[in-house]
């Protein structure tokens, strides 16, 4: 594995994996539109300074993971291929879980079910363990590190999120929050 692996454009590169994702994150609001509103910042979130300049950074990087993986040859044939080609399918398969909750989920409830009873933010999730996968079956310590950036850099949009949620849900998110972990882990009693 190479921190800055050769560049190279082609048909099997990491681009394949990110188009896969942004693909399926973005068919949502094709098949719902209503329900892609709970998707991303509302109008109405009110986000601190500090809370908007990490979010475009984090937003930033994701995409720049995403174009860097163009000219990233996929390891085809070995195991870090098939071990980045299993993280990345857990990620999606996380996301289309995610994404089924929204849609099953009233507009005016807070989604609480589904893969969201083990995490407050599956989507978050999802994502890491793509651009994980992406790194892995790249080859690339660069993505994984910039991965692990974006990660710490979550923290913060994962709060506004949840402050919004508290105004706007109130006390049946508050009882969510008190028993769903932010991230992942048996629920809390």
């Amino acid at each position: 594995m190479q921190f800055l692996p050769e560049f190279k454009i082609g048909i099997l590169n990491g681009w394949i994996f990110a188009a896969c994702y942004l693909l399926l994150s973005y068919s949502l609001m094709l098949i719902n539109k209503e329900a892609s509103k709970k998707l991303g910042n509302p109008p109405d979130m009110k986000l601190t300074k500090k809370e908007k300049v990490i979010g475009n950074i984090g937003n930033i990087i994701i995409y720049i993971i995403f174009l860097y993986s163009i000219f990233l040859p996929l390891k085809l044939g070995t195991a870090w291929f098939y071990t980045g080609l299993l993280i990345f399918l857990l990620g999606l398969s996380i996301l289309t879980i995610t994404m089924i909750s929204f849609l099953t989920t009233a507009l005016d409830l807070p989604v609480t079910k589904g893969i969201y009873s083990y995490s407050r933010h599956p989507g978050y999730i999802s994502m890491f363990l793509v651009l994980i996968g992406i790194g892995i079956a790249t080859a690339s310590w660069a993505i994984l590190l910039v991965t692990i950036i974006s990660i710490i850099l979550a923290n913060p949009s994962a709060s506004s999120e949840e402050r919004y949620c508290i105004e706007k849900y109130g006390d049946i998110y508050k009882e969510y929050l008190s028993k769903t972990p932010r991230w992942v882990g048996i629920p809390k009693s």
